[in-house]
């Protein structure tokens, strides 16, 4: 009994802890009209691994208006896509083994969905941050700040918080 009343603060901690615990899955769509669903991604600094989803929500084939989801610095973003385009449909629109590259989610076509894993380790809080869609041409309109060490989620029209999901 003195076992489970010494425990009890202990239990009681950890189980506050996972209530308080952020959920770092986000989702994100694209569709045929070249348009993700949000032009900012905001993700608290303790997250320690983040998952992006993109859903494609159109109806066309990849090869015809795929997309993807890549993030890098903001600085890095017109190199690596003008650096995609010699890399080709078969490899995601990316130069491969770009180390500019921070994370990528592989081209999907209309109805099709892929996700990717971030380990906070990868991020700073406080860097600019861009995401974009690599697909020639396509970075022009598809892109938005991605925030890392954002004080609080913001659910607005436009932006996307942790386990949100917006559509235009």
């Amino acid at each position: 009994m003195k076992t489970f009343r010494s425990l009890s603060p202990l239990l009681i901690l950890l189980a506050a802890r996972a209530a308080w615990a952020q959920d770092c899955h986000y989702k994100i769509e694209a569709n045929d009209q070249m348009q993700y669903n949000a032009r900012q991604m905001q993700v608290p600094a303790d997250c320690t691994d983040i998952e992006v989803t993109l859903v494609h929500t159109g109806i066309q084939m990849a090869k015809v208006m795929g997309h993807d989801w890549v993030l890098v610095k903001t600085s890095d973003m017109v190199a690596i896509a003008n650096a995609g385009l010699a890399a080709g449909f078969a490899h995601n629109w990316l130069p491969q083994g770009d180390k500019r590259i921070i994370a990528s989610i592989r081209v999907v076509g209309g109805g099709e969905s892929a996700s990717v894993h971030i380990p906070a380790s990868a991020l700073t809080p406080g860097a600019d941050y861009t995401f974009f869609c690599s697909a020639p041409g396509h970075y022009v309109v598809m892109r938005g700040r991605f925030i890392f060490g954002a004080k609080q989620s913001i659910r607005a029209a436009g932006n996307i918080s942790a386990g949100t999901t917006l559509t235009n």
